[in-house]
């Protein structure tokens, strides 16, 4: 998605990302240690640190650790990363793969949701059964992730 200032993003609010169709995992499972996968950066920086990161924290992070980029360089090595579309969380292998969905706050925080969470869907009365009262949101829109690499990064 485009930026008001022109660059891009990959973040949602009020979003739920449920895992893609035709996953064989049942319920949200880790990735394999010890290789550095996209999927285990992934992992490593969402599991147990519910709302800290947006998901452009998560797929610059992933990309600038996978690269080597140098902490001093981070800040212009993410403008120039955001400087076009990037594939969102949509297209996570843990999301394909591992069984995880991912749940967006209003500030586009982030939180991994298993894919056998009851507490996903919200009661009528406008909160998520896991949510405490007086922290209902208006709407929560809900998309499946990609089982296949988006044709067009735009949009």
């Amino acid at each position: 998605m485009k930026t008001p200032e022109g660059g891009h993003t990959t973040n949602y609010a009020d979003t739920l990302i449920t895992v893609a169709p035709g996953t064989r995992a049942v319920a949200g499972s880790p990735p394999p240690t010890g290789k550095g996968s996209v999927a285990e950066r992934q992992f490593a920086l969402l599991h147990g640190h519910d709302d800290e990161l947006t998901s452009d924290d998560v797929l610059f992070t992933v990309s600038a650790d996978r690269s080597g980029v140098p902490d001093g360089e981070r800040h212009a090595a993410r403008e120039a990363f955001f400087s076009t579309g990037q594939p969102c969380l949509r297209t996570s292998p843990l999301a394909k793969t591992y069984g995880w969905g991912f749940r967006f706050d209003a500030d586009s925080r982030v939180a991994l949701v298993g894919r056998r969470l009851a507490p996903l869907r919200r009661t009528r009365r406008g909160r998520r059964r896991d949510q405490a009262p007086g922290h209902e949101v208006a709407s929560l829109s809900e998309f499946r992730a990609l089982s296949e690499a988006p044709q067009s990064l735009e949009g």
